[in-house]
């Protein structure tokens, strides 16, 4: 009986072990950049006073017959594999909702950090993990082949983690099976790279760009003094106790401004919640309300970058 219990015991220790092992990150599934310049889906943005072309999803969505097949096609390939994959259709159609609302967060002084409509998707939607699908049709004799060209990034750095390309057989099927087909052949390579890259994320933490800074208005400013230590030093010591490892960098630093990068931040709070670059410079904003009394703004571009503004909500 003793060994059987100690046999249950082991059981349940591996079983426990496997499913912590095979933690999965969020994907999301997009056209490619290029897919969609070639297919003329784009349309452009204000940024800054200067125009940028960036991809139209929701058109690419509403008008053209494969993509919706094939990213469903694609889709189920991960998921098979245990990612959780988000509808990115759907998230799209949530979206155009979602911006009936002022989508812009406002200072008292009318400041607003730009963001693109791909930051916003992301910050909205809350993958881990942009995968960007591309892929041409070749006609041939026997029927059609596609070449394709799939890469996944870093919702939070928008660095490029995995890729795999490849070109299909010649087939008589419909576009989004072969596609399906193509990458199936390559999708366990695929699967291997994200792996390995959210592991290192699992240990290491993510990374974000944290700036900090202070309202023209305010007559303090982050050389001001507060127990002694210049209210930079006690940022950076908010930041050495909260960051994973204690790993940031602080690469530019005036009286106005502190310029934060690779700064890694728990994937989860302590109750289980996923941490961003706004969940975690508010943390930073209520920390200094309430020890220094310093009331301040949180700006965010995206997921893995945040603004906060010193001297005024």
């Amino acid at each position: 009986m003793k060994k059987i219990f100690l046999l249950l015991i082991l059981i349940q220790c591996v079983v426990f072990s496997f499913a912590q092992q095979a933690k999965k990150p969020t994907l999301m599934i997009l056209p490619s950049d290029n897919w969609c310049v070639m297919r003329y889906f784009t349309t452009t943005f204000e940024d800054q006073g200067s125009k940028v072309r960036v991809s139209d999803y929701q058109r690419a969505f509403q008008e053209d017959l494969e993509l919706g097949p094939a990213i469903s096609q694609v889709g189920q390939l991960l998921t098979d594999l245990g990612y959780s994959v988000k509808d990115s259709e759907q998230e799209l159609k949530n979206l155009a909702v979602r911006n009936a609302e002022d989508e812009n967060t406002y200072s008292k002084s009318g400041d607003v950090i730009a963001e693109s409509p791909l930051d916003v998707l992301k910050r909205k939607s809350k993958s881990d993990i942009i995968i960007q699908l591309g892929w041409v049709v070749n006609k041939e004799g026997r029927g059609n082949s596609v070449s394709f060209t799939m890469e996944a990034f870093d919702s939070y750095t928008s660095k490029r983690i995995a890729t795999a390309t490849g070109i299909s057989k010649p087939s008589g099927e419909i576009v989004p099976r072969i596609l399906a087909d193509a990458i199936g052949k390559q999708v366990k390579d695929f699967d291997s790279q994200l792996t390995k890259y959210f592991a290192n994320l699992t240990k290491e933490g993510r990374e974000i760009v944290l700036t900090v800074r202070c309202w023209s208005g305010w007559d303090e400013d982050l050389k001001s003094e507060y127990d002694g230590d210049e209210l930079l030093d006690c940022i950076q010591s908010w930041l050495q106790k909260n960051t994973v490892n204690g790993n940031y960098n602080l690469s530019d630093a005036t009286e106005n401004v502190a310029y934060f990068e690779q700064v890694r931040i728990p994937l989860l709070n302590d109750k289980g919640a996923a941490v961003d670059a706004r969940s975690f410079a508010t943390q930073l904003r209520k920390y200094l309300q309430k020890t220094y009394g310093i009331y301040s703004k949180v700006l965010t571009k995206g997921l893995g970058e945040t603004i906060l503004i010193l001297g005024e909500k």
